[in-house]
């Protein structure tokens, strides 16, 4: 199973989040490595592992979850349930969890999704990330296209449950453009997840 084929590593990033909102190319300006990355929702549909650093430490890309061009509901269910597992599964190991999210289209994502009956999948994973004790940083991707930067930060924050202003949570909330390669916000959140672990020796890699 495609899943069972982590590294055998002390430490791990795992990148997660709905398709389409840019986790390959941010992937490609964390490791410097070539990414497969596509115009359809869904082209990773299997965890890509970065392992190149060593013994101690792997990046990981899990696959995305919402729609995906050509995978049927069924498919992407297995998906969401496969990447949750994983992250229970290797918690204790996983030094933060970044959720990634589109700047400009995140919060009617998931105002659409939200209901009685209804958690938005974003809103739904951030929770379960810090339930299971891994550090979620929301990362705020393609925010060189978003005007109102401060008020979609803050609307994002309360969909969350966090309290505005998004800045109080620069450890939590980080904007940024992978694709411009803007993603010193992200390096400086997961310097500081390094640290309050005391795995200082990590800090290389970000």
């Amino acid at each position: 199973m495609p899943f069972d084929t982590r590294p055998d590593r002390a430490n791990e990033v795992v990148l997660v989040g709905r398709s389409n909102v840019g986790k390959s190319t941010l992937m490609r300006e964390l490791t410097g490595h070539d990414v497969a990355t596509g115009q359809k929702p869904g082209v990773t549909l299997e965890p890509n592992h970065y392992d190149w650093t060593g013994p101690e430490f792997v990046f990981t890309d899990l696959p995305g979850f919402g729609f995906m061009s050509g995978v049927d509901e069924a498919t992407r269910e297995r998906i969401k349930t496969d990447v949750v597992r994983y992250v229970e599964d290797h918690a204790d190991q996983i030094l933060a969890g970044v959720l990634v999210v589109d700047g400009k289209a995140a919060v009617d994502i998931i105002d659409r999704h939200s209901g009685p009956d209804e958690v938005p999948h974003d809103v739904e994973l951030f929770h379960f990330l810090r339930d299971v004790d891994v550090p979620a940083v929301v990362t705020v991707n393609k925010m060189d296209k978003v005007d109102d930067r401060d008020e979609r930060l803050n609307e994002l924050c309360e969909r969350l449950g966090l309290y505005p202003p998004w800045q109080q949570w620069d450890d939590t909330i980080v904007p940024i453009s992978a694709k411009r390669g803007s993603i010193e916000p992200l390096l400086e959140a997961l310097r500081g997840h390094a640290r309050d672990a005391k795995e200082d020796e990590l800090l290389q890699f970000f």
